[in-house]
């Protein structure tokens, strides 16, 4: 269950189900186009181009990654480390960007993981003391729900959504999340021709 007390300054709020697909079809695709193939995501160093992308830099930052998945998903298939309860929810790592300490929480039957995620993002954004919220959704199910809240979020926040390509505008800079997807696959620009 998410509290609402006690965030970090920096959040990342991830729907893990949705990036692990994007991740499998990044994988396939460029399996076929470059010729080789690709290993799954490291989920440190994904996560530390998501927070470079959120607007973080090398300090002493503390940053919370929650990651919200289908009740049934016991893991991600397509990143290393990848098991929700023994190898993401409760762990955290240390690097020069700061401590990042990753919880995973499963959506229960009896509320649909888009409004689950959406109620997370409120939460979050209600926060006392955070600063900084970089939101990965499902670009496809939960965008224009998100795309409401993040409208009447704080403008003092810096937020930070991420999606496969630009979307509708909103109270939020936008990212690329197939930038931080293939460098974490190890896919280098100069194999793409």
């Amino acid at each position: 269950m998410l509290k609402s007390e006690k965030w970090s300054e920096n959040v990342i709020l991830i729907d893990a189900d949705y990036i692990d697909s994007v991740a499998f079809d990044l994988i396939v695709n460029f399996e076929r186009m470059i010729g080789r193939r690709i290993p799954k995501a490291d989920i440190a160093h994904w996560i530390d181009c998501i927070a470079l992308d959120g607007g973080l830099r090398e300090g002493d930052n503390k940053i919370q990654v929650v990651f919200i998945h289908n009740k049934d998903s016991k893991s991600l298939s397509n990143f290393t480390p990848c098991k929700f309860e023994e190898e993401i929810d409760g762990k955290a790592f240390k690097d020069k960007i700061g401590e990042f300490m990753m919880s995973a929480f499963p959506v229960e039957d009896i509320v649909g993981k888009d409004d689950f995620f959406v109620d997370a993002l409120e939460l979050i954004l209600n926060g006392e003391g955070v600063k900084r919220v970089m939101v990965i959704p499902d670009q496809d199910k939960t965008y224009e729900k998100v795309r409401v809240a993040l409208h009447y979020a704080n403008d003092e926040k810096r937020i930070t959504l991420f999606a496969m390509q630009p979307m509708q505008g909103g109270n939020f800079r936008q990212e690329i999340l197939g930038y931080s997807l293939m460098s974490a696959l190890g896919i280098k620009s100069d194999e793409i021709k």
